[in-house]
């Protein structure tokens, strides 16, 4: 390993649970599990205290539930935004919905193999959005109306090149750069290259924003 690991800071209320996070994340070489938090109001001040790299955050917490924290420390309003990993056995729309809403860079399930949460928290600490496919087939296409991207109107994928265009579809599928690479048959380095050009053209600020826009302009569906 190269570099300085990643500090986690895991918020979960269940100990079994937390102790189990703590457990698979600190034995990543490449990882470091700074400090736990058992509710909302510990996970607020451990985040301003810890200024951890990733955040792991349940949805349903005592005191504030893992909405509002995200809300409060990755949301608009943020001073330095704090890079939160959602995860949660709740794969319902609205759940989803306001956690991305408020601040979100990914979400996964709490039933996902512990190496997609390893795999999940280094996708979120590169400065990546995270999407499992599972959660983007059910979630976006349902929500994507609501979700309002800020990109221009009339026709914005034409903005974009072909290859462009099939990296996006490829994003909107929830895969990550290094499966977009191998699919196209790319680096990694390439990928990343043509994701920040889509965002960039379509004034979009993460790949969140960019799988709202492919379902909301047609160019991927909900039924896959």
């Amino acid at each position: 390993m190269t570099g300085d690991p990643i500090r986690v800071l895991i918020c979960e209320d269940q100990q079994l649970i937390r102790a189990g996070y703590v457990a698979v994340l600190g034995a990543q070489p490449d990882m470091a599990v700074v400090g736990q938090a058992a509710n909302g109001r510990e996970a607020l001040t451990e985040i301003g205290r810890l200024r951890p790299d990733v955040v792991v955050m349940d949805i349903q917490m005592p005191f504030l539930d893992g909405i509002e924290v995200t809300r409060r420390v990755a949301g608009p309003g943020a001073e330095t935004p704090a890079k939160v990993l959602v995860v949660t056995t709740f794969n319902v729309g609205q759940y989803v919905y306001d956690a991305l809403r408020a601040g979100a860079s990914g979400f996964l399930l709490k039933d996902a193999p512990l190496d997609e949460l390893a795999a999940g928290v280094r996708t979120v600490a590169r400065g990546e959005s995270l999407l499992s496919p599972a959660v983007t087939r059910t979630l976006i296409g349902r929500y994507a109306d609501r979700i309002q991207p800020a990109a221009p109107a009339g026709g914005p994928l034409e903005r974009l090149a072909p290859r462009e265009l099939a990296v996006l579809e490829l994003i909107a599928g929830g895969l990550s750069n290094a499966e977009i690479a191998a699919e196209l048959v790319l680096s990694v380095e390439t990928v990343k290259t043509y994701v920040s050009r889509i965002l960039t053209k379509l004034d979009l600020r993460d790949r969140v924003q960019a799988v709202v826009l492919a379902y909301r302009t047609g160019l991927v569906s909900a039924a896959g």
